[in-house]
């Protein structure tokens, strides 16, 4: 089988790498550009932890063909932060202990910033429409609702 050429943006950088066809974006971000934040779960896309943002939207990578995103622009839990600095986020699930096996914490973090990039000040029920696709094992959900209202108004720690 030829392999097929796949140029994208991935966290803000030009990326041009070969996919068998048929590779889903999760495989393809983590074997062949080596960015591990989008975990692996369920494969099926019933668990949210491979969520990635393209073009803004939030997906399931390991339900996408890597192919579907030539010329678009993938934005992973990598490229939320800025250096040493984390996103306001990230800051807000640490402050209200939102993140605790870590299983669900990149799709739930990713489900949150498309969520807050549409919508910065969303109510409780639109938090909870947002990340009703991500399964969490440990929390019981109220930490990460909170920590994303907490990061919605700005009570975040610097």
């Amino acid at each position: 089988m030829s392999k097929i050429p796949l140029q994208f943006r991935h966290n803000g950088r030009d990326v041009a790498i070969f996919v068998d066809g048929g590779t889903n974006l999760l495989v393809a971000l983590r074997e062949l550009i080596g960015d591990m934040t989008p975990k692996f779960g369920c494969g099926q896309g019933g668990c949210g932890t491979c969520s990635v943002l393209i073009d803004g939207e939030l997906h399931l990578s390991c339900l996408t063909l890597a192919e579907t995103v030539a010329g678009r622009s993938v934005e992973t839990l990598d490229g939320m932060k800025q250096g040493p600095n984390l996103h306001p986020l990230q800051r807000a699930f640490a402050d209200n202990f939102a993140a605790q096996c870590g299983y669900c914490t990149p799709g739930m973090l990713m489900a949150a910033k498309a969520l807050l990039d549409r919508n910065p000040s969303p109510s409780r029920d639109e938090v909870i429409e947002a990340i009703s696709g991500n399964i969490c094992r440990c929390t019981g959900y109220e930490p990460i609702i909170n920590a994303i209202l907490a990061a919605a108004s700005g009570r975040v720690s610097a």
